[in-house]
């Protein structure tokens, strides 16, 4: 404590400056999410969400679908729809004053129906980043509503105009409140409500996201922009020297790397091939598609959801067959196919071993009779940890899948240098997923059994609590006991695999669905450590000083001394507006962050043989992300972004591993390491688990034991690369690329003006991707070939059909380049090519974005010898 009067003085003064502008900067906003409701934000991250729900019995919750429409500046209808129960909720909002919003809806139930606990809606409050800031709520007297914040520095009040048939905070815990409208019965009819929102001190009254892009009608925007025959690109000659592919040798894992036989160290630009497209794609379009998928940039195809019990018919054929014993010879046939396919056109493939694989009754599973209850099979996920006979079966089918021999390329998987990598099992961890399955209370006493079994050993062993060890839901020696389990499955499931001759990089299962650092240990049994995210919109405007973004979730999972690869990644909910920005984002962080395959998540998962449906799992026929995939592709393929200089590594003591969850969630040293340089994340030797090996981390890395620890100053508002060459500004929700070959500015542009090293970039569309860049080895500014991708919202037509609308960009683009060159709007599947007139003053070209130019892709090149538009 400072005990000079006028120092303390000082120094309070200093300090007050500093709370204030961290908390002027990262202003917070009340407005309504995308479903209808309250949200509050600060930086990017939720401090409140909120779901209408419909409680059933066990209180679970029914799906919905939820239309929002913006009415006038501030003003708002929605529409959510439920099924099972029926009943529909609609509703309007508008801002009543400067510092209020009004609801008022009404629910309308169609019948009777005594099948529910209540209707109401569900408030979380983010306690853990904002708890200390803003207290706990409190509930209104007289279940009026509710109350949060602080008098002085920002309140918020939700208020009910007639009380609530019940109010209460869930399960004794503060950060989720339970509004309930009416309990039991619900009688036939429409019922009215109104509730009122005010806020005080710094908070504001925001605009609902979709109102920030303004209110031009998708319907005015150019259609059908994309072919879903041909990319609008070309970018397989980045393919060009691997095909066929295979030829480089076997991929090898080596610490950190991976490396082909000849020495290549490759970096790997995927996407997923999953579901029906794997079965229902005819021949003729199987090999058009791979075609498509080089010329789009795409080196690396996962095959997905070969197994799932909803694909009909999968790998085990028609999906009513007694037993998943024996792969079907016509399936594994389509599988062939598209790996030779692929292979020619210098692709590489990813085998998933298993995924969506439902277990029956003539599988021959011990204590299958508990784990099948009302259904006709079992999701093995979880069970697979104790159960020898499910192990068993897993062996089976890696023995029949990998010993497969290809009948058009005449190799088995386990021989073919075309296949890369594997995956034991998709999304199924027992270290945060599906511990709980095995617990006493899931009615599987066998199951249990053999859980608390293992867990009563390994407390004996490493004398622990036993009382401790099997309580999988808690941190501490639970943790310890979990990761052992998986690692020892994931061991002899490799082990399984490297008998049988299969010897590329295999990763167990994933860090996915907020999975915490002490869930990593355990993938430490695979060669390589794999991991998914699925971000949402605003992904670009989250401050990492209160939340994470899906860059961060990422990063924190790359194990120190193991090679990174990240078999899904997208946004959603679908059509995410600002879906755009994210391939270049995370190209540039995974170049960045120095990770080894990355796969979008997924080219298709209907059969590809028409223009098709708008799903968030079919990137084939979007626009909206095939806008800047192939821009993604040549940055991340190229290596036009230079790995980052400074190496942070994260090393938790035994302690906090286990005994505490620690994830980018609550972690700003993960979040701000992230942001300044690259993150790895170092385990440490644990008497418990034997077999975890600390690795060495690079030379000079800086090494961080506090996860509390800061790496930004309070009220930064954006973070720069320790190379210069990436900025994100998360106050203005901008991120910019500046590299010698790539340049780039994506989000909230529109109406900026955003100077790069040869470009200039001046657009009025609101959130939008402009990207410039040299297709070949030369500098932008010397380029004589220059890729122009633009992005912003592509919107279908409907939830189940096409066409897509994709909004124009429209502005002004400068670019530094030789003299001489041509703009070309080109249109492949015509096989013409438009030149567009540019000037060329003060050695730039001048480029116009009009609405008229209906292309999100444009080339600047020399004249072509004979011109493409030029027909025999």
């Amino acid at each position: 404590m400072v005990k000079n009067p006028i120092l303390r003085r000082i120094w309070e003064i200093v300090a007050c400056y500093v709370i204030s502008s961290a908390t002027a900067i990262a202003a917070w906003t009340a407005g309504v999410e995308q479903n209808g409701l309250l949200k509050i934000s600060v930086g990017g991250a939720n401090a409140v969400s909120s779901t209408f729900a419909i409680w059933g019995k066990n209180w679970a919750l029914p799906n919905q679908s939820v239309d929002v429409k913006v009415v006038a500046p501030f003003e708002y209808a929605f529409t959510i729809k439920n099924r099972n129960p029926n009943f529909d909720l609609t509703g309007h909002v508008r801002k009543s004053s400067d510092r209020q919003l009004l609801w008022e809806f009404g629910v309308n139930f169609p019948n009777t129906t005594s099948s529910v606990i209540g209707t109401g809606i569900s408030f979380k409050f983010d306690l853990t980043t904002f708890g200390r800031e803003m207290g706990e709520p409190e509930l209104i007297p007289g279940n009026g509503g509710w109350i949060w914040g602080k008098d002085s520095i920002r309140r918020v009040e939700m208020r009910f105009t007639r009380p609530l048939a019940a109010l209460f905070f869930e399960k004794g815990r503060r950060n989720e409140i339970r509004a309930i409208f009416s309990t039991d019965e619900i009688p036939q009819g429409l019922r009215r409500y109104v509730t009122t929102l005010s806020v005080s001190g710094d908070m504001v009254i925001g605009p609902m996201t979709s109102e920030r892009y303004g209110r031009d009608s998708s319907q005015s925007w150019p259609a059908n922009i994309l072919d879903w025959q041909v990319s609008p690109v070309d970018l397989s000659f980045l393919n060009a020297p691997d095909k066929p592919s295979g030829k480089r040798g076997f991929l090898i894992a080596n610490k950190d790397r991976l490396i082909f036989e000849d020495g290549t160290i490759p970096r790997f630009w995927g996407t997923n091939l999953a579901a029906y497209s794997l079965f229902g794609t005819s021949k003729e379009n199987v090999k058009l598609q791979a075609r498509r998928i080089s010329e789009l940039g795409f080196n690396l195809v996962r095959l997905h959801h070969h197994d799932s019990d909803y694909v009909n018919p999968n790998v085990f054929g028609n999906t009513n067959i007694a037993n998943t014993q024996y792969l079907d010879s016509n399936s594994l046939e389509k599988l062939d196919w598209w790996i030779k396919c692929l292979s020619d056109e210098g692709i590489y493939i990813w085998l998933d071993l298993h995924v969506g694989r439902r277990l029956k009754v003539g599988d021959g599973i011990e204590g299958f009779s508990e784990l099948v209850k009302d259904k006709l099979n079992v999701d093995l996920r979880g069970y697979n940890y104790v159960n020898a006979s499910i192990q068993r079966a897993m062996k089976r089918f890696n023995e029949a899948y990998v010993n497969h021999t290809n009948g058009y390329t005449g190799l088995r998987y386990k021989d073919s240098p075309s296949i890369i990598g594997m995956l034991i099992t998709n999304e199924n961890d027992i270290t945060n997923h599906f511990g709980n399955q095995l617990l006493p209370d899931r009615n599987v006493p066998k199951h249990n059994a053999l859980y608390m079994a293992q867990a009563d050993a390994f407390a004996s062993k490493y004398k622990l609590q036993k009382d401790k060890v099997w309580r999988s839901w808690e941190y501490g020696p639970s943790k310890l006991f979990l990761n052992n389990l998986e690692y020892r499955f994931g061991a002899e499931m490799m082990r399984h695999l490297r008998s049988l001759g299969s010897n590329v990089p295999i990763a167990t299962t994933n860090s996915w669905g907020d999975n915490p650092l002490s869930s990593l240990p355990a993938l430490t049994a695979g060669a390589i450590v794999d991991a998914h995210v699925y971000g949402g919109s605003g992904e670009l405007e989250k401050n990492p000083l209160y939340g994470p973004n899906l860059m961060h979730w990422l990063a924190a999972a790359h194990v120190a001394g193991f090679p990174f690869s990240v078999t899904e990644w997208n946004v959603s909910p679908f059509p995410a507006p600002d879906r755009h920005s994210i391939p270049l984002y995370l190209a540039a962080s995974a170049s960045y962050q120095g990770w080894n395959a990355m796969m979008q998540y997924a080219y298709a998962k209907d059969p590809i043989n028409q223009q098709g449906k708008p799903s968030n799992w079919q990137a084939y026929n979007d626009p909206g992300l095939i806008s800047t995939l192939p821009a993604a592709a040549l940055l991340y393929r190229q290596g036009h972004i230079q790995e980052a200089k400074t190496v942070y590594a994260f090393a938790p003591s035994k302690e906090q591993l286990f005994n505490r969850l620690i994830s980018p969630a609550n972690s700003i040293a993960l979040r701000t390491a992230a942001e300044k340089g690259k993150l790895l994340i170092s385990l440490p030797e644990v008497r418990e688990l034997p077999w975890l090996v600390k690795i060495p981390i690079p030379a000079g890395a800086q090494i961080i034991t506090n996860p509390d620890h800061q790496l930004l100053p309070n009220g930064a508002t954006e973070s720069i690369s320790d190379t210069g060459e990436l900025r994100r500004n998360w106050e203005n929700g901008v991120y910019t690329i500046s590299t010698p070959r790539t340049q780039a500015a994506i989000g909230w542009i529109g109406g900026k003006k955003i100077s790069l090293a040869d470009v200039d970039i001046t657009v009025k569309t609101s959130n939008a991707t402009v990207a410039v860049q040299s297709m070949n080895a030369d500098e932008i500014s010397n380029s004589r070939a220059i890729l122009i991708s633009l992005g912003a919202r592509s919107i279908p037509k409907s939830e189940n059909s096409l066409p897509f609308y994709s909004e124009p960009v429209e502005g002004q683009l400068l670019i530094r380049a030789p003299k001489g060159l041509k703009l070309y709007r080109e249109n492949r599947a015509a096989k013409e090519s438009r030149e567009i007139p540019v000037p060329y003053m003060n050695g730039r070209y001048h480029i116009n974005l009009e609405r008229r130019l209906e292309a999100y892709w444009l080339v600047l090149k020399q004249r072509p010898i004979q011109s493409l538009s030029k027909k025999p």
